[in-house]
């Protein structure tokens, strides 16, 4: 008799539609789309994607067990398919907070636990230590803490990896500009004739794209160089590190006691070249409590199969943690 416990899954879960969607006006202008999908008498969870401004997908629903959970997928201001694409108006992490907790209320959720990778981790620290009461647990992947010297990375570090990556991104402006490639690139971002912003959008979301997986994926190249996901990411991500993401002067760090006392996984690729793991380092550090999984063979990208691996796991762990 085998008394050992049974191995988690580790692979994604079949694809599946939504059983509910639509468009919830937040105000301001701006209009999200949510769906929801999986059992809808299930465990909540919210799924938080990436950037800030780079939309989820389809393929999103898959970390979760459709017959446990209920799941929700929605765009944040400006991405994917909310309305209007790429706008800036009254777009900063504190509404993007109080959007997530006007979705809650409309779905009629009580408590839900929070999943996000990269931006998607930052929000979700922000968001539970605003309303910790609505939140039963986090799965964070690929920590972005919004520091300066994260961003400072991101514009200059990665040359350092990727220097031939790196040339593209900044010869795409001017060379006396490129001592401050996020002022070029804000002003092109924002410029409002198409022909200008989207070349400048692309150029940016395919340095994020290229510098995002262990080994070059002609999958991840494919996603980022799509127009509706370049125009969102880069505009809104500029903007966002141009105010250091909306963010108190103290950081996420000093608010960790606010959620403390909830479960939660960290998964951390060790390679990760956008979200050095210096990060996951640091908020595991103020987050003892918390489970922390550095996967050894994985960059940034949740779809890494080390780190996608984890992540389902993680999920399922998760699962029959919040079942009993």
């Amino acid at each position: 008799m085998n008394d050992r416990m049974p191995m988690p899954r580790t692979e994604l879960w079949p694809e599946i539609e939504p059983h509910a969607s639509g468009m919830l006006d937040v105000g301001d202008g701006h209009r999200l789309y949510w769906e929801t999908s999986g059992n809808p008498h299930g465990q909540p969870v919210v799924f938080l994607h990436g950037g800030p401004g780079a939309g989820a997908s389809a393929a999103h629903r898959r970390f979760f067990d459709p017959a446990a959970w209920r799941i929700v997928v929605f765009d944040q201001r400006g991405a994917g398919r909310s309305k209007p694409l790429g706008s800036l108006h009254v777009n900063t992490t504190p509404h993007l907070v109080a959007d997530l907790e006007r979705l809650r209320r409309h779905l009629g959720i009580d408590r839900w636990v929070v999943f996000g990778g990269s931006w998607g981790s930052t929000l979700a620290l922000a968001y539970g230590q605003a309303h910790p009461q609505a939140c039963t647990g986090f799965i964070l992947r690929g920590i972005f803490l919004c520091r300066p010297s994260e961003i400072r990375w991101f514009l200059y570090g990665m040359r350092e990896v990727f220097p031939d990556v790196w040339g593209r991104f900044a010869g795409f402006v001017a060379e006396a500009d490129r001592d401050d490639l996020l002022g070029a690139y804000r002003r092109l971002l924002e410029h409002p004739d198409t022909a200008v912003h989207m070349p400048a959008a692309r150029a940016w979301s395919l340095y994020e794209g290229a510098c995002s997986t262990l080994l070059p994926s002609d999958d991840a190249m494919r996603h980022f160089g799509d127009d509706v996901v370049a125009l969102g990411l880069a505009r809104i991500e500029a903007h966002y590190f141009a105010h250091d993401s909306f963010l108190p002067a103290a950081g996420l760090l000093a608010g960790i006691d606010r959620i403390r006392h909830l479960p939660a996984t960290i998964v951390q690729g060790r390679y990760d070249m956008v979200c050095p793991a210096v990060s996951a380092f640091d908020l595991h550090a103020a987050w003892p409590e918390a489970e922390f999984i550095v996967v050894p063979d994985a960059g940034h990208s949740a779809w890494e199969p080390g780190i996608r691996a984890q992540l389902v796991a993680a999920c399922e762990r998760f699962k029959v943690a919040l079942r009993g």
